[in-house]
């Protein structure tokens, strides 16, 4: 039996960070149900302390996820932990976008706040590693 997965990208702000990786990657921030949070908190299923507003909507302060607007790519939760990231990640995304779009791309990616850190190559293989707001390290190429 094979199993689906979800990636989950521990952060300390997990809404901004999820607004920063749709626009990153032309996916879309999911939308949270305003009128199930609140009966749960009415319910006493969850508290106040439990949600947040995050551009006017009511959602869970716990996180937020991406899909991608193309069936079959795995979801991207977005999970508030409250220390800061201090060392390198274990693992990391690839952002896929071919040669031909790469400098484009990077450079984009700059101009939405990440930050390249190196440039790296095997054989044909070339790409960029960045970090985004929060300090993940992803790779363009």
């Amino acid at each position: 039996m094979a199993f689906d997965i979800q990636v989950v990208v521990d952060s300390t702000a997990p809404h901004e960070l999820a607004d920063w990786w749709a626009e990153a990657l032309g996916w879309q921030v999911e939308p949270q149900d305003e009128s199930f949070i609140a009966r749960m908190v009415q319910a006493g299923a969850a508290s106040e302390a439990d949600t947040m507003r995050h551009r006017g909507a009511l959602v869970w302060t716990l996180g937020a996820a991406l899909t991608s607007p193309e069936p079959g790519r795995p979801r991207v939760l977005f999970q508030r932990v409250p220390e800061e990231r201090t060392v390198k990640n274990r693992l990391h995304l690839d952002v896929r976008v071919g040669p031909e779009r790469r400098e484009a791309e990077i450079a984009r990616l700059v101009s939405l706040g990440a930050i390249e850190l190196w440039r790296g190559s095997q054989g044909p293989m070339a790409w960029a590693t960045l970090a985004d707001p929060q300090g993940n390290e992803f790779c363009v190429a």
